[in-house]
């Protein structure tokens, strides 16, 4: 039985006051919950977040990192140094960072490497653009970003975020048909790289728009497993509102 996980990535939002406030008011509005929970406030607020998350189930993430362990990497963040802070998740491969940033299918892999070796779970993102997806290359974008993103490394130990690009920050989401089917071509494609039972014990997160109204039902689908959740998370009642189902 696969145990849901929900993570709020909060992007480049909230200062560090800011942060461990909503971190206060996510503790009081999850308690009880069965649900893995994560907050990954941006780099700034990690040490304060850190402080707020303490004795509490939620855990805490950071919205990317370096493959290195040190070096001439300016403005880059490693795993050991997450980590020393209290870090446990890390998002690699999230679409704003592909489009923005120059990120790729190997950069995810070697970002993704460097998580497990420090111990920390990657939430690897995966999705097609709007464009990919009416020319009919989701299948394709899909099963090459899985296949190469995680190339040589224990699958078992990273979450996936299906997020299709064309439904982050715009307002549309997949309808629950349409993420299932994303969800378990994904599941498919694991189970060609490392086997039926790793396949089936890796979690499996919708990102694209998830907010209270549509999360149950989400959520209710076969081979999704949690939510990525952007602006929703920077709400402690919204975000409260997917975790409590």
């Amino acid at each position: 039985m696969r145990v849901k996980i929900v993570a709020g990535n909060w992007k480049m939002n909230k200062t560090a006051s800011e942060t461990a406030a909503l971190i206060d008011e996510i503790i009081k509005a999850t308690a009880g919950t069965h649900v893995e929970v994560v907050v990954c406030p941006p780099f700034t607020s990690l040490k304060d977040a850190a402080a707020a998350c303490t004795g509490s189930h939620v855990k805490l993430g950071a919205q990317n990192v370096h493959w290195e362990v040190s070096g001439a990497y300016t403005g880059e963040v490693s795993a050991e140094m997450l980590k020393e802070l209290g870090v446990t998740h890390v998002i690699i491969g999230h679409s704003e960072r592909r489009q923005y940033f120059g990120e790729t299918d190997e950069t995810v892999n070697k970002r993704t490497k460097a998580a497990l070796a420090a111990g920390l779970v990657p939430i690897v993102c995966v999705g097609e653009t709007l464009e990919e997806r009416d020319s009919g290359k989701m299948d394709e974008v899909i099963v090459r970003q899985v296949k190469l993103g995680l190339t040589d490394l224990d699958v078992g130990k990273v979450v996936i975020a299906y997020e299709p690009v064309w439904a982050i920050g715009t307002g549309r989401t997949a309808t629950p048909a349409q993420a299932q089917e994303a969800h378990a071509l994904i599941r498919r494609t694991l189970a060609e790289i490392v086997g039926g039972a790793i396949a089936n014990s890796v979690r499996i997160q919708y990102g694209g728009s998830m907010k209270p109204d549509n999360a149950k039902e989400l959520m209710g689908q076969p081979d999704i497993d949690g939510g990525l959740i952007g602006g929703a998370a920077l709400k402690a009642d919204s975000f409260a509102a997917i975790v409590n189902g």
